[in-house]
C-alpha cells in the first residue's frame, strides 16, 4: 500500500513540475511576443494577460522574459507584481512538493 502512495505522490510531483515548466515557458514567450509586437507597432498583449500568467505560476518566466527582452523593465509595478507572484508560488510549491 505504501508503494502505491509513493507512486501517486511521485506522479503528483511530476505533474506539478510539468505545469510550472509550461506556464513559465508561456510567460516567457508572451513577453518576447509582446516586445516584438511593440517594436513593429502591432496589436499588443494586454498587461492583465501578462500578470495573469505570472500569478498562475509563470512569474519566473515573466521575470526572465522582462530581463531577456528588456521589456516592461522601467515599469516598477511589473517588478513588484511579478516578484509577489514568484514569492506566492515559491511558498505554494514548498507546500505542494515538500509538505505532503
Amino acid at each position: 500500500m505504501n508503494t502505491d502512495l509513493a507512486v501517486l505522490s511521485a506522479k503528483k510531483d511530476t505533474a506539478i513540475l510539468i505545469f510550472y515548466f509550461i506556464i513559465n515557458l508561456l510567460a516567457f514567450a508572451l513577453y518576447g511576443t509582446d516586445k516584438n509586437k511593440a517594436k513593429k507597432n502591432l496589436w499588443r498583449i494586454p498587461e492583465n494577460i501578462l500578470f495573469l500568467t505570472a500569478f498562475l505560476g509563470g512569474a519566473f518566466g515573466a521575470l526572465c522574459g522582462m530581463e531577456c527582452f528588456h521589456h516592461k523593465t522601467k515599469k516598477k509595478y511589473f517588478w513588484v507584481l511579478n516578484f509577489l507572484a514568484l514569492a506566492i508560488h515559491v511558498v505554494l510549491m514548498y507546500f505542494l512538493l515538500f509538505r505532503s
